[in-house]
């Protein structure tokens, strides 16, 4: 399936984006995946905070580094105050620190949703619209794009208004994750949401995100709803290669051309993460303990014991862990059925919002001066 994405003067090709994810899409995973994708694609950072990187943090200056080799620079920055993401914004065009901003209203988590950001940000539809408007003020020449739910419940859905406000603003390209803030992760991704909103704002790209786990996944979402490209979180949590089989994918290329890695090679790649991870960090041990959470995402599937599991997610260098993969059987084939689901994948929960929240969609005096989180990575 020949497919373009058109992000300002970006072409993204295949129509393929990274989502941002705290704690994973750092610089040493961008790398991984940029390397198995041949540098084809859009792979975003970590979210940032607006206050954050105004203040310059210094855990945020360091998150808003950028490879020499990555181009085009993709930042998430989240923000709930107008004039504070219009300073962030202002501050990477002006310092050039990216060449691409995406806005995050789409995380469900209650220490983002409880001070009005993220998923819950939407619904007041005058504050959305006079964020993304300063955004786009400010971004000079350099595209602005957002992320968002369908809403926070289904009883408030938001999507469409939300898209109608960013196309007005001049956004240049909207994903949709198509669940509810209520279903954090849980349930079935809503597709049909995603086509209804192609439909709706035919004037600027929709990309999809939501289950999709294999490259076969990305080709049904694009078929299914039209939308103009898919944004790829969960399913590459331990599968930096399957940037490599949504490029074969998209050129058309069947799955004899699809990554499936003995252990072997699964081992190499979780030891050079970590290694790039204490490189980026400036210290092994760290690096090594920072990759404890991604041992369950690789070795899913795999027979490897509970124990063997165990001593490598409280390994604390690169030899201890190379040699605890070592013992293990490398010569074991890609296992079936571990290309489904991973990561969180909890159900339904309540929303935690601000008190008053849900009273009037317009009423935005609820939104306190202590909304902007005061760190990185929410």
């Amino acid at each position: 399936m020949t497919q373009q994405l058109k992000i300002g003067p970006h072409l993204v090709d295949p129509p393929v984006v990274l989502a941002p994810m705290a704690g994973i899409t750092n610089a040493p995973f961008r790398t991984l995946c940029r390397e198995f994708s041949g540098g084809r694609g859009l792979f975003v950072s970590e979210m940032i905070t607006t206050r954050a990187l105004v203040e310059r943090n210094e855990k945020t200056m360091q998150l808003v580094h950028f490879d020499a080799s990555e181009r085009p620079r993709s930042l998430q920055l989240y923000g709930v105050d107008p004039e504070t993401v219009g300073k962030a914004v202002r501050m990477i065009a002006e310092e050039d620190l990216a060449d691409h901003i995406d806005l995050n209203f789409g995380c469900p988590v209650p220490k983002v949703t409880r001070k009005g950001g993220g998923s819950a940000l939407p619904y007041k539809r005058p504050l959305l619209r006079a964020i993304l408007r300063e955004a786009v003020a400010g971004a000079g020449s350099r595209p602005v794009t957002m992320k968002m739910r369908k809403g926070i419940d289904d009883d408030h859905l938001t999507y469409l208004d939300a898209g109608r406000i960013a196309v007005e603003e001049g956004v240049s390209a909207i994903a949709l994750h198509g669940r509810t803030a209520a279903q954090h992760y849980g349930g079935t991704a809503d597709w049909e949401a995603i086509a209804r909103l192609r439909e709706a704002v035919p004037e600027i790209p929709v990309l999809g995100n939501g289950d999709i786990w294999t490259a076969e996944d990305a080709l049904r979402m694009v078929r299914a709803t039209g939308c103009d490209g898919v944004v790829v979180g969960r399913g590459c949590l331990g599968r930096p290669w399957l940037f490599g089989d949504l490029v074969a994918a998209f050129d058309g290329r069947g799955e004899e051309d699809f990554h499936r890695p003995r252990f072997k090679e699964v081992a190499e790649v979780m030891v050079r993460h970590a290694r790039l991870l204490g490189e980026w960090l400036g210290d092994e041990t760290r690096g090594v303990v920072d990759f404890r959470k991604h041992v369950s995402w690789y070795t899913k599937g795999f027979a490897v014991g509970s124990e063997a599991r165990r001593r490598l997610s409280v390994a604390s260098s690169l030899d201890e862990m190379a040699e605890l993969l070592g013992e293990l059987d490398l010569d074991q084939p890609w296992p079936v059925g571990a290309d489904g689901p991973r990561g969180r994948t909890s159900g339904r929960h309540r929303v935690v919002l601000p008190e008053g929240w849900l009273d009037d969609p317009h009423d935005c005096a609820r939104v306190g001066g202590d909304a902007e989180l005061d760190t990185s990575g929410g």
